[in-house]
């Protein structure tokens, strides 16, 4: 019983939290670029900064559109510490780590993790999700993990 318990919270996981640790005005109506750390809530030792567009107040009124902020992100990730992989989810598309939302309702930047196992990576990517149509504006990270880390044989 306490092991369902234990798969179905870990099932449940919600998307990390981001911090915000820095924020750099670029013009003077007041967009910025936001850059949030984001530790990964199933990976202790990886911590991803993301960096984003925030649109202003002034700037939304002169486009005309309120509700939305831009796709474009970039991400970078780091070994902070010990690596366990032993509860991320292993298929192809890999799983969602953060969450964050770009409009009121239809667009929202996310980053998935996904495992290079053969390669030993874990493999970042920030990327737009939208409702009604796909986005290009894609970044990458990766981090490196030890052959046992990653459950691999030592290369030769």
């Amino acid at each position: 019983m306490r092991h369902l318990l234990l798969a179905a919270a870990l099932m449940l996981a919600t998307p990390a939290a981001a911090e915000e640790i820095g924020k750099i005005g670029v013009d003077w109506i007041g967009n910025d670029i936001i850059v949030e750390a984001i530790h990964d809530p199933k990976v202790g030792g990886v911590t991803c900064h993301l960096a984003y567009f925030e649109r202003s107040v002034l700037d939304r009124l002169r486009q005309g559109n309120w509700f939305e902020d831009p796709s474009n992100s970039a991400i970078e990730c780091a070994r902070t510490g010990a690596i366990d992989i032993s509860t991320i989810a292993t298929g192809r598309s890999g799983e969602t780590v953060f969450s964050e939302s770009r409009s009121l309702i239809f667009k929202s930047l996310r980053v998935r993790r996904i495992l290079d196992r053969q390669n030993r990576v874990l493999v970042y990517v920030a990327h737009a999700n939208e409702l009604t149509e796909g986005s290009a504006k894609m970044a990458i990270s990766t981090v490196a993990l030890t052959a046992e880390e990653a459950g691999t044989a030592p290369a030769p």
